[in-house]
């Protein structure tokens, strides 16, 4: 498929779920696939470099949270583990009021951040190096988010306690997973008890042309989190809380 028609496709397909992009916002995701097939050769951002399949299975993904949460108002979101940028970006370029901060543990990940939000030209944009574990625990982040997510990142029951030490009251962590969470968040019932969240809901859906079925996993937050959580780095994931 030629890129004008893949843009078309892709712009299409986002405005039949209700987002419209711009040509200048279409210009930008072209910039932003460009860069990534560069910056991938020099570091492993990503296995999936083919055009058409980063549209779909990154760009197309990543804005998926927008199909079924409404990021049209003033809204501060966290990226926990963003890698080569996804979703925090994407959600950036269709929604520029986003005030957003991607969090990554892998320095050379950012160098790569700090090249896109240049050529981007991202503003209230800024990204973490960080462990989630430690960063969860400063009062600038702490309990500060509308909206926490992580794509690809870890099972749910570790993702919680990465994730809803970042989201206010009221606030939502927001888990992309693939169509088979069920047992994830049956296994996460009690990280989301003790760190202060409540499973709302789960959607599904497909990508377009076959490239498989995401979830959204929708949670919570009604309690704050304590004090204990997060616990030290590299705990959560060798000890889910149970």
């Amino acid at each position: 498929m030629s890129t004008d028609r893949l843009q078309a496709a892709f712009k299409d397909r986002l405005e039949s779920q209700g987002l419209r992009l711009t040509e200048d916002q279409c210009e930008l995701f072209d910039t932003y696939y460009r860069l990534l097939v560069v910056w991938n050769e020099k570091m492993n951002l990503t296995r999936i470099t083919e055009r058409t399949a980063v549209y779909w299975k990154h760009f197309y993904d990543s804005l998926s949270l927008a199909f079924f949460v409404d990021l049209t108002e003033d809204v501060r979101l966290l990226d926990v583990g963003s890698g080569a940028g996804f979703p925090a970006v994407p959600l950036k370029i269709a929604f520029p009021h986003l005030r957003v901060t991607a969090v990554d543990s892998q320095k050379k990940r950012l160098t790569f951040l700090s090249e896109l939000k240049r050529a981007l030209r991202l503003r209230d944009f800024q990204f973490v190096h960080a462990r989630a574990e430690e960063l969860g625990r400063d009062g600038v982040h702490r309990e500060q988010y509308d909206i926490a997510t992580a794509r690809a990142v870890a099972r749910l029951n570790v993702l919680c306690e990465y994730c809803l030490p970042f989201v206010r009251l009221g606030g939502q962590f927001l888990a992309m997973k693939t169509d088979r969470y069920s047992e994830e968040v049956r296994d996460a019932a009690a990280a989301m008890d003790q760190l202060g969240g409540r499973y709302a809901e789960a959607h599904t859906f497909a990508l377009p042309h076959q490239f498989g079925r995401r979830s959204i996993v929708r949670i919570v937050k009604e309690k704050r989190t304590p004090e204990q959580f997060p616990r030290r780095a590299g705990i959560p994931a060798k000890q889910p809380i149970q």
